[in-house]
């Protein structure tokens, strides 16, 4: 009797009823759609972030993170290496580095950058080098002479493939380094800063420079989900002398990321509340216009034996067929939205210098998780099912004399 009551009852006014469904709706695709691309921000975030030479794991030498200077490089790497091969999971890749602060000139320009050595072969499956170079060509393996810049720094330096560059460092022996590189390819990074800050050669053209011997800077993994890098980091750990060598999750190599995703979490729910808020008082007002236009009605169905009760779940139920259809019709929309962007997303490149502040993209794509869209539609049922709880209450309150004295 409620449910047939109740869908004929949110009928009878139908501009009302599409007027309050017009709210739920627009509450609930924000919620989805808008929760959705702060999804999108913190994913590409910690994609950009991996994928910039950071990956999943690091091993370093002791000290190393704390003071990046050559001396406390990994001297004797083997040891490392034997255990990662027995203790990694099969589909787990890594690959060795030299990382090193240089400063790179020609005849026009000079600047800092980090110049990174790199084994081409294994760099290529954990960082975003391999698929990055747009001119030119990727290092081969025995090249010592041939450099990977970015588009960025190419256009800073004014040079072009072909031609050269000269780094120079401290090695070992604290003494100054100085080689020059001939520009083999140029790479387009997702982000400006990456171009400019970075530089690779081979390993061993940067153990070479450096005189450092069979060592390396860092031993970068990654992983088939991210999600298992606590527990891969615990186990190599137990096997890798802790009083030699570091061993660091991403959330720990990236805290400004890690941070960020801690804020998203919590505005992305009270972006909801806000949301709900707004749409709360519209609920409210609605339902209570139509309550006091039914008081006659309310009146005649107490003098006819109905309890008080019985007229909140009614109240409530036309409230949750109001809700329910705002919901579905609101999720369909947000979903929508979410789709047509999903190849294309939002291009926010007239604004990149200040989102690669803080590592966000240029570009923003939308990312679904299946919680928020349940929280979304939980919060709108929940609280709006409460809110419906006054108006409900105020018509249960009027006794039959009073409702029947209204005109």
């Amino acid at each position: 009797m409620y449910l047939q009551l109740a869908w004929r009852n949110i009928w009878r006014n139908p501009r009302r009823t599409i007027v309050i469904m017009t709210a739920v709706v627009i509450g609930v695709w924000a919620m989805i759609f808008l929760g959705a691309l702060m999804r999108g921000v913190s994913a590409q975030m910690v994609k950009n972030g991996i994928a910039t030479l950071t990956g999943h794991i690091q091993i370093h030498q002791r000290g190393f993170r704390n003071d990046p200077v050559i001396e406390n490089s990994m001297h004797e790497p083997e040891m490392v290496e034997a255990l990662l091969a027995e203790y990694l999971p099969s589909d787990a890749r890594w690959s060795p580095r030299v990382r090193v602060d240089a400063i790179a000139n020609n005849a026009r320009h000079s600047g800092g950058l980090t110049l990174v050595g790199i084994d081409p072969e294994r760099e290529a499956g954990v960082s975003f080098i391999g698929q990055a170079v747009v001119k030119g060509e990727y290092l081969d393996a025995g090249d010592e002479y041939g450099i990977i810049v970015g588009q960025a720094l190419v256009d800073k330096f004014e040079t072009k493939l072909g031609r050269k560059l000269v780094f120079m460092s401290q090695d070992t022996e604290r003494d100054i380094a100085s080689r020059a590189f001939r520009i083999r390819g140029v790479f387009r990074a997702e982000m400006e800063a990456t171009e400019k800050q970075y530089a690779f050669i081979t390993k061993g053209a940067a153990q070479k420079m450096l005189k450092l011997g069979a060592g390396i800077s860092e031993i970068s993994i990654l992983l088939a989900d991210y999600e298992d890098a606590e527990s891969v980091a615990d186990n190599l750990k137990e096997v890798i002398p802790p009083d030699s060598y570091e061993v660091e999750t991403w959330r720990e190599l990236l805290p400004l990321v890690t941070a960020v995703l801690k804020m998203y979490d919590w505005f992305i729910y009270i972006w909801y509340l806000v949301i709900f808020i707004a749409m709360g008082f519209g609920i409210v007002n609605t339902i209570l216009m139509a309550v006091f236009e039914r008081i006659r009605e309310f009146g005649l169905f107490r003098a006819l034996g109905m309890k008080p009760l019985w007229i909140v779940k009614e109240v409530l139920t036309e409230s949750f067929f109001l809700l329910t259809l705002g919901m579905i019709i609101g999720s369909g929309l947000g979903l929508l939205s979410i789709h047509a962007l999903a190849d294309t997303g939002i291009d926010l490149s007239a604004l990149s210098e200040g989102l690669e502040f803080v590592g966000m993209s240029r570009v923003i794509y939308p990312v679904i998780i299946i919680r928020d869209i349940v929280v979304a539609n939980l919060v709108v049922l929940v609280l709006g099912i409460a809110v419906s709880a006054y108006p409900a209450i105020k018509a249960a309150r009027f006794t039959p004399v009073e409702a029947m004295a209204r005109t």
